[in-house]
């Protein structure tokens, strides 16, 4: 720990602290609080430019001294516990800009330091003879025998396909909270491999275009403004925070090859997956590898048309997510254009205690064969994805038949592709 100048008395560990840690820090100092109050009134009167001269210096000078505080360059964590309130920390902090002076970062969330674990992501059958691998069924393989992968793909499959007395066809807010539980805390080892793994044929690409059950969490009868959504996404402090590291990290540049700014790809698809379960969640709008995007349009944006046709640049012209995208599709290295390192057998890995002996079982099958295969505990969970009796969220017999007709189709179709989904990744 090492004194802080400017603020007599404080100290603060070098590697600095989530923005949560650091209110309560500076809350507790008899310094550091009454200078946080005045930056306050400086925010909520719209800034030092619409104060007095001697108000803008008092302004100023909490700020400066705020600057040797922990509530500098304090930052938050992607799915931490009590997220929102670090991050309202954050932004009330972040729009105390004065004269070029910003106490937090442009981009709300610490780095990421997890790496992807390629050893993790090796196929399943990968000490086979086959010679055409199937990296999406590899990956939907991968999820089932880890625990906390298949226990929140669970989760979440099950929370978007029960319907709901109140919201019709599907739960929704419960469908993107599962969501994003699920990209949060499973490693993107195998995340990723579910949402971007590289598809040759229309039924893997609709296959992958499933994963987050666009019927429930993606899809409406009718597009949204973009603009619109983009609002209540902003009012939101996760959403508005994961679109703002979005921006952040896939940031497109023509100066290096990468077509990155950050020149990082791993951490771009890190900040896409951070969108999903939110207001503007991104999918897959056909079946091509790298066209993707919020459910949404531009249709009766009036004088702002320009302003939403850029939000929707941010998806669909962005040379930094789909070379990120691609890159990871042809088993590139995520920083840079290297090639990954040979994969072996995940009969080696130990991430999960069923991994060892489940992997070898299933090594030596052929794709045929893994796509009748059941594990046992991917059958009770499918028991219980199709409806418990004693769920109060279910409608009465008859309730969805009262129900428009085309709504029911399309949570039929949709519940099909589930379905296949699920048996064939066992």
């Amino acid at each position: 720990m090492k004194p802080l100048h400017g603020v007599p008395g404080m100290a603060f560990s070098a590697e600095g602290e989530d923005c949560l840690r650091a209110g309560d820090t500076c809350s507790s100092d008899d310094t550091c609080s009454p200078r946080l109050r005045t930056l306050r009134q400086c925010v909520a009167g719209d800034g030092s430019v619409k104060l007095g001269p001697g108000a803008r210096n008092q302004c100023e000078t909490a700020m400066k001294a705020l600057l040797s505080t922990p509530l500098h360059g304090c930052q938050c964590k992607r799915g931490m516990k009590k997220e929102k309130n670090c991050l309202s920390i954050y932004w009330s902090l972040h729009q105390s800009v004065l004269h070029g002076l910003s106490l937090v970062e442009d981009y709300p969330y610490e780095p990421e330091e997890r790496g992807s674990d390629y050893v993790r992501l090796a196929s399943i059958a990968a000490e086979s003879e086959v010679t055409t691998v199937n990296r999406c069924l590899d990956a939907a393989k991968a999820c089932n025998i880890d625990e906390t992968c298949q226990k929140l793909r669970t989760e979440y499959v099950s929370s978007c396909i029960q319907p709901s007395a109140r919201s019709g066809p599907c739960n929704r807010p419960k469908c993107n909270k599962a969501l994003r539980k699920f990209f949060d805390r499973v490693p993107p080892d195998y995340t990723n491999e579910l949402l971007f793994c590289p598809c040759t044929d229309t039924a893997c690409s609709e296959r992958r275009r499933q994963t987050i059950v666009p019927t429930c969490s993606y899809e409406e009868k009718e597009k949204p403004n973009c603009l619109a959504q983009q609002r209540i996404c902003k009012a939101d402090y996760v959403c508005r925070s994961r679109w703002a590291q979005f921006q952040y990290d896939c940031q497109p540049s023509e100066q290096g090859a990468s077509g990155c700014k950050q020149e990082n790809y791993g951490a771009c698809l890190l900040a896409y997956t951070g969108l999903i379960g939110s207001t503007i969640t991104p999918n897959y709008l056909d079946n091509s590898t790298s066209n993707v995007g919020p459910w949404c349009s531009c249709a009766a944006s009036g004088n702002h048309r320009e302003q939403c046709s850029l939000f929707l640049t941010a998806f669909h012209d962005n040379i930094c997510l789909k070379n990120s995208i691609v890159a990871f599709g042809n088993l590139s290295d995520e920083r840079t254009g290297a090639a990954r390192p040979a994969m072996p057998s995940p009969a080696t890995d130990s991430h999960s205690p069923n991994m060892a002996t489940t992997a070898q079982g299933v090594s030596m099958e052929t794709e045929q064969n893994i796509l009748k295969a059941q594990i046992p505990t991917q059958v009770n969970e499918n028991d219980r994805l199709w409806g418990d009796e004693g769920d109060s969220t279910l409608p009465s017999p008859g309730l969805l038949d009262r129900g428009a007709e085309p709504a029911r189709l399309s949570l039929l179709l949709g519940l099909g592709w589930l379905l296949t989904l699920l048996l064939s990744d066992q």
